[in-house]
Protein backbone atom coordinates (compact mmCIF):
# COMPACT_ATOMS: atom_id res chain seq x y z
CA UNK A 1 0.00 0.00 0.00
CA UNK A 2 3.17 2.48 0.67
CA UNK A 3 3.47 2.62 -3.47
CA UNK A 4 -0.12 4.56 -3.88
CA UNK A 5 1.06 7.87 -2.47
CA UNK A 6 4.31 7.71 -4.27
CA UNK A 7 2.83 7.34 -7.62
CA UNK A 8 0.27 10.32 -6.36
CA UNK A 9 3.09 12.13 -5.26
CA UNK A 10 4.69 12.10 -9.10
CA UNK A 11 1.33 13.00 -10.57
CA UNK A 12 1.30 16.26 -8.65
CA UNK A 13 5.20 16.71 -9.08
CA UNK A 14 4.45 16.70 -12.84
CA UNK A 15 1.46 18.64 -12.49
CA UNK A 16 3.06 21.37 -10.74
CA UNK A 17 5.97 21.20 -13.52
CA UNK A 18 4.01 21.52 -15.90
CA UNK A 19 1.69 24.08 -14.57
CA UNK A 20 5.03 25.97 -13.38
CA UNK A 21 6.53 25.62 -17.42
CA UNK A 22 2.51 26.65 -18.88
CA UNK A 23 1.83 29.82 -16.57
CA UNK A 24 5.52 31.18 -16.72
CA UNK A 25 7.01 29.42 -19.71
CA UNK A 26 9.77 28.15 -16.94
CA UNK A 27 12.25 25.39 -18.68
CA UNK A 28 13.55 24.73 -15.23
CA UNK A 29 9.79 23.96 -13.48
CA UNK A 30 9.11 21.48 -16.04
CA UNK A 31 12.33 19.81 -15.88
CA UNK A 32 12.19 19.56 -12.02
CA UNK A 33 8.36 18.40 -12.22
CA UNK A 34 9.13 15.68 -14.41
CA UNK A 35 12.55 14.57 -12.63
CA UNK A 36 10.90 14.11 -9.25
CA UNK A 37 7.77 12.66 -10.98
CA UNK A 38 10.27 10.23 -12.58
CA UNK A 39 11.69 9.72 -9.04
CA UNK A 40 8.64 9.06 -7.12
CA UNK A 41 7.03 6.66 -10.04
CA UNK A 42 10.58 4.99 -10.08
CA UNK A 43 10.11 4.54 -6.19
CA UNK A 44 6.27 3.44 -6.15
CA UNK A 45 7.78 0.92 -8.57
CA UNK A 46 10.19 -0.39 -6.23
CA UNK A 47 7.88 -0.42 -3.72
CA UNK A 48 5.49 -1.83 -5.39
CA UNK A 49 7.22 -4.81 -6.55
CA UNK A 50 9.21 -5.19 -3.18
CA UNK A 51 12.45 -3.93 -5.07
CA UNK A 52 15.52 -2.87 -3.26
CA UNK A 53 15.66 0.84 -2.09
CA UNK A 54 12.45 1.97 -2.96
CA UNK A 55 11.40 3.43 0.40
CA UNK A 56 14.42 5.11 0.97
CA UNK A 57 14.46 6.79 -2.50
CA UNK A 58 11.28 7.99 -1.79
CA UNK A 59 12.38 9.41 1.13
CA UNK A 60 15.47 10.75 -0.58
CA UNK A 61 13.41 12.18 -3.39
CA UNK A 62 10.86 13.67 -0.51
CA UNK A 63 13.35 15.38 1.22
CA UNK A 64 15.21 17.13 -2.24
CA UNK A 65 11.49 18.24 -2.86
CA UNK A 66 11.24 19.91 0.44
CA UNK A 67 14.69 21.66 0.27
CA UNK A 68 13.81 22.79 -3.25
CA UNK A 69 10.47 24.09 -2.70
CA UNK A 70 10.27 25.07 0.99
CA UNK A 71 12.51 28.15 0.45
CA UNK A 72 10.48 29.33 -2.42
CA UNK A 73 7.04 28.50 -0.42
CA UNK A 74 8.02 31.16 2.46
CA UNK A 75 9.99 34.08 -0.20
CA UNK A 76 6.96 33.99 -2.64
CA UNK A 77 3.46 32.78 -0.60
CA UNK A 78 2.55 31.51 -4.01
CA UNK A 79 0.10 28.08 -4.31
CA UNK A 80 2.39 25.66 -6.23
CA UNK A 81 5.72 25.86 -4.45
CA UNK A 82 3.55 25.57 -1.13
CA UNK A 83 2.10 22.29 -2.09
CA UNK A 84 5.13 21.31 -3.25
CA UNK A 85 6.94 21.59 0.37
CA UNK A 86 3.62 20.12 1.72
CA UNK A 87 3.91 17.24 -0.11
CA UNK A 88 7.99 17.36 0.45
CA UNK A 89 7.24 17.15 4.26
CA UNK A 90 4.24 14.80 4.29
CA UNK A 91 6.37 12.29 1.93
CA UNK A 92 9.46 12.96 3.89
CA UNK A 93 7.58 12.04 7.35
CA UNK A 94 5.89 9.08 6.03
CA UNK A 95 8.74 7.62 3.98
CA UNK A 96 11.09 8.33 6.65
CA UNK A 97 8.95 6.20 9.00
CA UNK A 98 8.54 3.45 6.85
CA UNK A 99 12.36 3.06 6.58
CA UNK A 100 12.75 3.24 10.86
CA UNK A 101 10.48 0.40 10.60
CA UNK A 102 12.13 -1.22 7.88
CA UNK A 103 15.79 -1.18 9.61
CA UNK A 104 14.45 -1.56 13.17
CA UNK A 105 11.83 -4.19 12.83
CA UNK A 106 9.08 -2.38 13.96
Amino acid sequence: MSHHPAFTFAGLCAAGGAIGYARTRSRPSLIAGLAFGALYSLSGYLIQTNGDYGVELATVTSTLLLAAMGPRAFRTRKPVPIILATLGTLGAGYYGRKAWETYNGV
